[in-house]
């Protein structure tokens, strides 16, 4: 029967309200006392219900909870017939209880996510040569296994024989699918976007990097116990005061409505709402303004953190690789952009992608006699012209001469972080491009924004190569800069950031950001992200907007402080109540009520006042797509 009352705590906290609306409705609209006594009477004894119970569970395991000093506070006003503070009194508890944990219970399924990520099925060699289906249970290390095109990898392993593109961004978050051939390590989970290969098994099961993955969430999720409230501390040391307070009085007075006077003047009713209002408050803004708050402790943590971590792809870059810089060495490159149009058009490549992005419309030709060049390239014949589209080592292979002021443009695009595309025709090199991809607009001055806060320390990991990393911490002036780092890498950081006493917030978007967001003390996932990395998460900036983050951290900050404000409001409250009744001869039960619902409102409004937070300093800022450099003509 407890727990039934206590499943259906909502349902009694809407009917205690209208019962409440009812019996005011009735006494200053009906003029009918009768009337507004019963409602209020029924709304106590609806709202005194569950609260009784969770007072008596308290009271069970020898913690006198603040649940305990709202019961008899509540049953006293009814003792003494204040039906309105009884109603009251166990509303706004039921309703702020409501408002705090509407938020914090939300679903977390990461766990169950990736789990159905994993690969449930493989191709494996069998003692006839043949490839038969089974499943990934039955695959022990050292067999070959067969992965075609649209496949997921099952194991970690070694490539034996084959080719393919293989987008690791469940694993390692690059943008950019990475080539594999042989000898080349591949992880369980990824996926085979085209070729087909042949790997020997040498990771299975839950020793795989994809399985770590679950495991480093399981255990980052188990680290996280749920902080006490604070208000429940409070209670500790404030519920049993009061209540031994009533005791004396009433031992020494022999007044019992006196004592129930001091119970009721010293219950914490601005206490009890102002905290989630507060929350709520700053919650409402932060869900108008892009920014999803999972609930008042991830406010609390948030508000104290001095180091953030950002994964890169995704996150401080678009996570979309496009042509940030071209080069072109002939003065009319129509010809030679369509010939690299048809080339490229063969493939679908990423970066293949992007080259066809930047050209746009333009004339195509037939391509014969295509060639694909390992680790190069590609070679074709198009409208009878030799054109070999590739790296500095197809062009090297194709006899191509690079001249000083290429060599020097090269290792510029190079410098900056730049995959290189080059096209040559008939020997002769006519185009370079610089794919990358882009910073993130208006990030840098997020990111001051951040330091302008109280941030210290601002760090990029990235399963990208150094190079490219430095290239984004330079450019954005970041603390310090990782590179090609796996999942656990970056969670073994965190906790590295963790030990020395930092309060770390880990920025991420991808399902290997899952126990970096898990171990960080506040997670936070980019909304374009997978479904894990956001439920994972404790913050979430929706449509991916980066410029929400210092919103979302100026956001937090006020609220613990519009929170503590409540709270001495509260405090400060009840104490004069207290100090009036022994002090004073003009307070009374009157009074003090009044005072009571006057600073029930202060409060609410005080904590309304984050509903109009902005960050002071602030311009409108538009995320928009980077433009790549100018096209240059040698």
């Amino acid at each position: 029967m407890q727990q039934y009352i206590l499943s259906k705590k909502n349902v009694i906290t809407v009917i205690s309200g209208l019962l409440i609306v009812l019996g005011f409705f009735s006494h200053f609209v009906l003029e009918n006392v009768g009337l507004s006594e019963w409602s209020l009477i029924i709304a106590s004894v609806f709202g005194i219900t569950p609260i009784a119970i969770q007072a008596f569970q308290a009271m069970k395991v020898k913690v006198i909870s603040i649940d305990v000093l709202v019961s008899i506070a509540a049953i006293g006003a009814l003792f003494i017939q204040n039906y309105e503070e009884s109603a009251i009194v166990t509303f706004l508890f039921l309703f702020g209880h409501y408002l705090e944990q509407r938020t914090l219970n939300q679903t977390r399924s990461a766990i169950k996510e990736l789990t159905e990520m994993a690969p449930e099925s493989a191709l494996k060699q069998m003692d006839n040569g043949e490839f038969e289906e089974v499943e990934v249970d039955d695959i022990d290390e050292g067999d070959i296994l067969l992965v075609k095109t649209g496949a997921k990898v099952p194991v970690d392993g070694i490539v034996l024989t084959g080719e393919g593109h293989i987008n690791e961004a469940s694993i390692t978050g690059e943008a950019v699918p990475v080539n594999k051939l042989a000898d080349a390590e591949v992880f369980a989970g990824t996926i085979l976007e085209n070729g087909t290969i042949q790997i020997r098994a040498d990771r299975v099961g839950e020793d795989t990097t994809f399985g770590k993955i679950i495991e480093l969430v399981e255990e980052a999720q188990d680290s996280k116990s749920e902080a006490e409230r604070f208000i429940d501390r409070f209670s500790k040391y404030y519920t049993p005061a009061v209540l031994v307070l009533a005791i004396v009085v009433w031992a020494f007075s022999q007044n019992i409505e006196l004592a129930i006077t001091i119970l009721v003047l010293g219950c914490p009713g601005a206490l009890v709402i102002g905290v989630p209002v507060s929350n709520v408050a700053g919650i409402g803004n932060g869900a108008r303004n892009g920014v999803l708050l999972k609930g008042s402790e991830v406010i609390q943590d948030f508000s104290n953190v001095d180091t953030i971590v950002f994964d890169k792809t995704g996150t401080l870059t678009v996570g979309n690789p496009t042509v940030a810089a071209t080069e072109l060495y002939e003065k009319d490159p129509a010809e030679t952009l369509g010939y690299l149009a048809s080339v490229e058009r063969e493939s679908d490549h990423p970066l293949a992608k992007a080259v066809l992005n930047q050209i746009g419309e333009t004339n195509f030709y037939p391509v014969e006699g295509t060639e694909v060049v390992k680790g190069g390239g590609i070679v074709s014949s198009v409208a009878g012209h030799r054109v070999a589209v590739g790296n500095v080592a197809l062009m090297e292979k194709e006899n191509v001469t690079l001249s000083k002021k290429v060599q020097k443009d090269v290792k510029r695009f190079e410098q900056h972080g730049n995959s290189l595309v080059l096209t040559a025709v008939d020997g002769e090199l006519k185009v370079l491009m610089g794919i990358r991809d882009q910073v993130r607009p208006g990030v840098k001055a997020n990111l001051q924004e951040l330091k302008d806060l109280g941030v210290k320390n601002l760090v990029v990991l990235s399963g990208d190569n150094q190079g490219t990393v430095d290239v984004v911490a330079g450019e954005l002036g970041l603390t310090e800069a990782h590179g090609r780092m796996l999942p656990e890498d970056k969670s073994a950081y965190i906790g590295k950031l963790q030990q020395r006493g930092q309060i770390v917030a880990f920025v991420g978007d991808g399902v290997n950001d899952s126990p970096s967001l898990a171990l960080a003390d506040i997670g936070i996932a980019m909304g374009s992200g997978t479904d894990v990395a956001i439920e994972t998460s404790d913050v979430v900036l929706m449509n991916s907007n980066f410029s929400n983050l210092p919103h979302a951290l100026g956001l937090v900050k006020a609220t613990a402080n519009n929170m503590k404000q409540n709270i001495v409001i509260s405090i400060g409250v009840v104490l004069v109540l207290l100090t009036s009744v022994f002090f004073s001869e003009w307070m009374n039960m009157s009074i003090g009520m009044l005072v009571h619902e006057g600073s029930i409102l202060v409060v609410i409004f005080n904590g309304m006042r984050l509903m109009k937070y902005k960050l002071k300093g602030r311009k409108e800022q538009k995320e928009v797509s980077a433009p790549a450099e100018k096209v240059k003509i040698s």
